[in-house]
Protein backbone atom coordinates (compact mmCIF):
# COMPACT_ATOMS: atom_id res chain seq x y z
CA UNK A 1 0.00 0.00 0.00
CA UNK A 2 1.56 3.32 -0.41
CA UNK A 3 1.06 6.12 1.37
CA UNK A 4 0.55 9.95 0.02
CA UNK A 5 3.55 12.44 0.21
CA UNK A 6 3.85 13.86 3.48
CA UNK A 7 1.37 11.25 5.38
CA UNK A 8 3.78 10.09 7.77
CA UNK A 9 4.47 13.92 8.55
CA UNK A 10 1.09 14.76 9.02
CA UNK A 11 0.93 11.99 11.52
CA UNK A 12 3.78 13.33 13.63
CA UNK A 13 2.35 16.44 14.04
CA UNK A 14 -1.28 15.79 14.32
CA UNK A 15 -1.08 12.44 16.62
CA UNK A 16 0.42 12.75 19.86
CA UNK A 17 0.48 8.79 20.56
CA UNK A 18 1.72 8.07 16.96
CA UNK A 19 4.73 11.28 17.73
CA UNK A 20 5.54 9.24 20.96
CA UNK A 21 5.77 5.96 19.48
CA UNK A 22 7.84 6.95 16.75
CA UNK A 23 10.55 8.75 18.86
CA UNK A 24 10.70 5.80 21.30
CA UNK A 25 11.29 3.76 18.16
CA UNK A 26 14.01 5.30 17.23
CA UNK A 27 15.50 5.60 20.68
CA UNK A 28 15.33 1.47 20.79
CA UNK A 29 16.84 1.55 17.32
CA UNK A 30 19.84 3.69 18.43
CA UNK A 31 20.05 1.34 21.61
CA UNK A 32 20.05 -1.73 19.17
CA UNK A 33 22.88 -0.06 16.55
CA UNK A 34 25.86 -0.10 19.74
CA UNK A 35 24.86 -3.64 20.65
CA UNK A 36 25.48 -4.66 16.66
CA UNK A 37 28.63 -2.23 16.53
CA UNK A 38 29.84 -4.78 19.83
CA UNK A 39 31.96 -8.26 18.54
CA UNK A 40 30.75 -10.46 21.60
CA UNK A 41 27.52 -10.13 23.62
CA UNK A 42 27.24 -11.01 27.45
CA UNK A 43 24.80 -12.69 27.97
CA UNK A 44 22.38 -10.05 29.62
CA UNK A 45 23.51 -8.40 26.60
CA UNK A 46 21.86 -10.71 24.37
CA UNK A 47 18.62 -10.57 26.62
CA UNK A 48 18.61 -7.30 26.23
CA UNK A 49 19.18 -6.91 22.37
CA UNK A 50 16.16 -9.21 22.36
CA UNK A 51 13.82 -7.50 24.53
CA UNK A 52 14.50 -4.47 22.62
CA UNK A 53 14.04 -6.15 19.28
CA UNK A 54 10.42 -6.94 20.72
CA UNK A 55 9.63 -3.54 21.72
CA UNK A 56 10.41 -1.67 18.57
CA UNK A 57 8.34 -4.64 17.00
CA UNK A 58 5.60 -3.71 19.00
CA UNK A 59 5.86 -0.18 18.61
CA UNK A 60 5.88 -0.38 15.15
CA UNK A 61 3.08 -2.40 14.97
CA UNK A 62 1.05 0.05 17.18
CA UNK A 63 2.36 2.40 14.48
CA UNK A 64 1.33 0.98 11.53
CA UNK A 65 -2.35 0.53 13.76
CA UNK A 66 -2.62 4.27 14.12
CA UNK A 67 -1.80 4.98 10.39
CA UNK A 68 -4.46 2.50 8.88
CA UNK A 69 -6.80 4.51 11.01
CA UNK A 70 -5.89 7.63 9.85
CA UNK A 71 -5.97 6.25 6.13
CA UNK A 72 -9.23 4.46 6.92
CA UNK A 73 -10.67 7.31 8.28
CA UNK A 74 -9.55 10.10 5.37
CA UNK A 75 -10.65 7.77 2.73
CA UNK A 76 -13.94 6.60 4.31
CA UNK A 77 -13.79 3.04 4.21
CA UNK A 78 -16.19 1.47 5.66
CA UNK A 79 -18.65 3.51 4.71
CA UNK A 80 -21.80 2.44 2.81
CA UNK A 81 -21.59 2.65 -1.03
CA UNK A 82 -24.58 5.03 -2.07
Amino acid sequence: MSEEPGFRERLLKQNEEYRRLDQQHHEYESLLVRFSEKIVLSDEEQVEETTLKKKKLQLKDRMEAIARQARESHAGVGRPAG
